[in-house]
């Protein structure tokens, strides 16, 4: 009897301390497991690229960069624990490219800051977009010389009627070669029609000016100083800007304005410093095509 109450003893005390051990090894209802939560934030902005025209090139025709060259695509993430989707818009992508084709843009012009002349200029331009924001350009613009033709009214009032000689010099050649920088690019929403591109840029380089003094104009038909300078050609800085309004990909149109600078000579003998103002429009043509 002893025997048979010690084994049951044993046997109570072994199933109290394993239901004790099972105790502590099941978990908790009140306590959660620890959530780990990925960094997408890498996934989603991914390696920076090095900035070069390459890398650019590529990813722009992958449509990997944001509205200034291409577009980023859209971003769905998922919210695991609420089986929510969140979007991230971004821009839409970019339906015009400059980056890599060439730009002819024939243009007309005038002199805007003359006040003895009338000065009507005929050019064209041919760049290079090396990426969407930076090229280079070149121009040649001529002016005919149209004599009496091209004096404005105070001109003609100064000449023959008070006997006074403006000092005039006109504009007849002009080329240059400058440097292109275009940080503005936008969309307008036109009345029938679809979105148009735009984008602002700035413009400064060298080049070189001709001109031809007016001897009738200034009294000088027989002043051989006079003669000696009256075709010259200058060092000519330039620099500007203007606005760039996209009709499809391969045609474009541009107002500008630039403030030609250089120093010439009068009858020989006094030096004087000259700044024309050019306001012109032109047509632009892109090429190659858009891939």
């Amino acid at each position: 009897m002893r025997m048979t109450n010690q084994l049951l003893g044993l046997g109570a005390l072994s199933a109290l301390l394993w239901s004790s051990a099972a105790a502590a090894a099941e978990p908790s209802d009140t306590l959660e497991a620890p959530v780990v939560v990925a960094d997408e934030l890498d996934d989603i902005l991914g390696e920076p690229n090095p900035g070069s025209s390459e890398s650019e090139t590529q990813q722009l025709k992958d449509g990997e960069l944001g509205d200034s060259v291409g577009a980023r695509k859209e971003i769905v993430l998922e919210e695991d624990d609420k089986k929510k989707k969140t979007v991230i818009k971004t821009l839409a992508r970019k339906n015009f490219l400059k980056l890599g084709r060439f730009e002819a843009s024939p243009h007309i012009a005038f002199v805007a800051n003359d006040p003895f002349l009338n000065r009507y200029v005929v050019g064209t331009g041919f760049g290079y977009h090396i990426t969407e924001v930076f090229a280079v350009e070149t121009s040649l613009d001529f002016a005919p010389d149209l004599g009496e033709g091209d004096w404005k009214p105070l001109t003609t009032q100064l000449v023959t009627e008070n006997s006074v000689s403006p000092d005039i010099s006109k504009l007849t050649l002009f080329g240059a070669a400058t440097f292109q920088y275009s940080p503005i690019y936008g969309k307008l929403a036109v009345v029938g029609r679809n979105i148009v591109n735009f984008d602002v840029y700035g413009a400064f380089g060298m080049g070189f000016t001709r001109t031809t003094d007016d001897l009738t104009a200034l009294g000088a038909e027989d002043d051989e100083l006079a003669k000696a300078t009256q075709f010259q050609t200058h060092p000519t800085t330039n620099f500007g800007g203007g606005v760039r309004i996209i009709f499809g990909e391969s045609i474009a149109a541009r107002v500008e304005a630039r403030s030609l600078v250089y120093i010439e000579t009068v009858k020989s003998t006094n030096l004087e410093m000259k700044n024309n103002l050019l306001v012109q429009g032109a047509v632009s043509f892109f090429f190659p095509n858009m891939k």
